[in-house]
């Protein structure tokens, strides 16, 4: 567990040294701007990109830049796009100085083209093409994974060495056991050539992971989590998400940060009951897992990077019917976000919109012995200070 401790802080000193150029330009864009978030909602069955304010109020910002350019003949014309993803790419080049000034005029402004939140639907305020996350980047969470497995196969008379513990992500029991420890007692890791290096010098015992999730499991912020028939074992992952802003290959760690648009909120709702057979070593099903419909609520909204200056210093929490379940902060992760950007581009182009969920902190079902999972009736809040709240009725599929 020291190892794993160590690896944290060793995440956290990464993290500044990467983002302290950005954070610096950031600060000073931000501090002269009204803040303001982004959202895709529906009003009278019309969808369009809105700016929210104080989170209670959206600007629907075709509207409000046709009338700015009404009232200011001689302002640059511009074509606010209609989508979040073309908003997003083009938001350094002259979208988002534009959306600036409207957050600045509409501030306290009464105008047919501000609605109340509440009046609105929240739609899920971008559909990223990819959808990556991150698996056991809590040390806690993983730490608590492996000790229930462990306990798992104590209670049904298992020796120790012949516990089959789960793989690096978090997933249910099976798979191989993790890398044999080596010299001082931290496990053998080696660098992972073309995907990632990990020299001596970092103590943090594994490299880092993600897997797929489906866009087409995507909801919104206020919409039902549905358990699929006969899978009983749901359980609650409230998770930090960042929004890519560029096309981004082979990204250096020190220049991740320029490659983020921004941060949201997915809920990883994971279906743990497994697949009862011994396909592909019996190890974690990824896909059954985490593809089922309605799976990855994203939103409400997306913040950019300007207005949350510490996105690794960020508290998140969940609660189940009003109980406090997870409740965590971004410090505590064992890869930053910068190097999770890095690493996923290693692998693959992310393009604007895409979305890297950051992993789950511990207070996770498969951590307990005793689990609770989700079940119809209940009602998930998933909160990230700063970015928003997710309020989900959990329901039986029809």
């Amino acid at each position: 567990m020291k190892a794993l401790i160590s690896g944290s802080v060793s995440a956290a000193l990464f993290g500044a040294a990467a983002s302290v150029a950005v954070s610096v330009g950031m600060a000073a864009a931000a501090a002269s701007a009204t803040p303001f978030k982004l959202g895709t909602f529906e009003a009278n069955g019309r969808e369009f990109v809105g700016l929210v304010l104080q989170d209670s109020r959206v600007v629907d910002i075709g509207a409000a830049n046709a009338a700015y350019e009404k009232r200011n003949s001689k302002a640059s014309r511009i074509h606010l796009p209609a989508d979040m993803k073309t908003l997003i790419a083009r938001y350094e080049s002259d979208v988002g100085a534009r959306l600036r000034e409207l957050a600045s005029i509409n501030a306290t402004a009464q105008a047919p083209f501000v609605h109340p939140l509440t009046g609105l639907k929240i739609l899920p305020p971008v559909r990223p093409a990819v959808i990556l996350n991150a698996g056991a980047n809590y040390p806690e969470h993983a730490q608590g994974i492996l000790e229930q497995a462990a306990r798992a196969a104590a209670a049904q008379g298992a020796t120790a060495g012949q516990a089959s513990l789960p793989a690096p992500g978090d997933g249910q029991s099976g798979g191989a056991p993790r890398t044999p420890t080596g010299a001082g007692g931290r496990p053998s890791v080696g660098t992972a050539p073309g995907l990632w290096e990990h020299p001596a010098t970092d103590t943090r015992p594994d490299n880092p992971y993600l897997f797929l999730k489906s866009p087409s499991v995507v909801v919104g912020a206020d919409d039902d989590v549905i358990v699929p028939r006969g899978r009983e074992e749901i359980d609650w992952e409230c998770e930090f998400a960042v929004v890519v802003g560029r096309p981004a290959k082979n990204v250096a760690v020190a220049d991740a940060g320029n490659y983020i648009f921004g941060y949201s909120i997915e809920f990883d709702v994971s279906d743990r009951g497994g697949r009862n057979d011994r396909k592909m070593g019996g190890g974690p099903d990824w896909f059954v897992q985490k593809n089922h419909d309605t799976f990855a609520p994203i939103g409400p909204f997306i913040v950019p990077k300007e207005f949350l200056p510490n996105p690794m210093n960020t508290r998140h929490y969940f609660t189940l019917n009003g109980e406090v379940k997870q409740d965590a902060n971004t410090s505590k992760m064992e890869y930053n976000i910068w190097e999770m950007l890095s690493y996923a581009t290693n692998v693959m182009t992310l393009s604007p919109g895409d979305m890297l969920s950051m992993g789950t902190p511990p207070g996770t079902n498969i951590e307990k012995s005793n689990p609770r999972w989700m079940r119809a009736g209940d009602m998930g809040v998933c909160v990230v200070e700063g970015v928003g709240e997710q309020h989900h009725r959990i329901v039986d599929q029809k």
